[in-house]
């Protein structure tokens, strides 16, 4: 059962700006994880459905926590149907994000007041997406269209709320999207390296997410 409203989640990402984006198999080094991402500054962090065995491994995550770092917002990531959702919910997931838009993925997490952040790549999927109560879409592939199809869709559908995800962790990029009108980004393999991993190194994720977290804010100034 999710520990956060819907509303709390959905406000913190956009008052954040980033979601740091991982998966691991092994439990402690994704505790290690989540904590650096935490110290870095970021709230919600997004464990993806990859490998054998990965709802055991983000249930007991998610356990560890709601004990020791009752703040973080633990979301799962690559979720493409209802029964996997519905698993990683009871599991004690916040929020769901999908690589596509699945309605019986929207309706479950509506239905459970779970925020449901579906991956879309053009504007008809945004609307689709938008009717079906997501707050939050996010922009996948990113690549597709960079930043300038942010900027077109935002043209005449100023109230979407875009989050383009697997961006690279510059300035350069993350200054671009966010100038674009990206409502947050998602960031994974270049915010936390697998050398920084398999070295230990959880302060070089730290200084990394908090350093993203500097570049959104800058970015975000000319803008409010």
């Amino acid at each position: 059962m999710a520990r956060f409203d819907r509303l709390h989640v959905l406000t913190t990402i956009l008052d954040t700006g980033l979601v740091p984006i991982f998966y691991h198999p092994d439990r402690e080094v994704a505790r290690r994880i989540v904590h650096a991402c935490w110290d870095g500054g970021a709230r919600a962090v997004e464990f993806t459905n990859r490998g054998d065995f990965a709802p055991d491994v983000f249930r007991e995550l998610a356990q560890w926590a709601a004990r020791e770092l009752p703040g973080v917002i633990l979301g799962a990531g690559t979720v493409v149907d209802a029964p996997t959702a519905a698993l990683y919910i009871a599991c004690g997931a916040n929020f769901i994000v999908g690589p596509t838009l699945n309605e019986e993925v929207a309706r479950l997490c509506n239905r459970r007041k779970v925020a449901y952040i579906p991956g879309c790549s053009t504007p008809t999927e945004i609307s689709a997406a938008e009717e079906l109560g997501a707050e939050i879409v996010k922009v996948f592939p990113a690549s597709v269209g960079g930043p300038d199809f942010i900027r077109a869709v935002l043209g005449p559908c100023p109230w979407s709320k875009l989050m383009p995800t697997g961006i690279q962790a510059t300035q350069e990029s993350i200054t671009a999207w966010v100038q674009a009108g990206a409502a947050g980004v998602g960031v994974g393999s270049d915010l936390i390296r697998r050398e920084w991993v398999e070295a230990g190194d959880w302060d070089a994720i730290t200084q990394r997410v908090r350093q993203v977290l500097e570049w959104i804010r800058r970015a975000w100034e000319p803008r409010r």
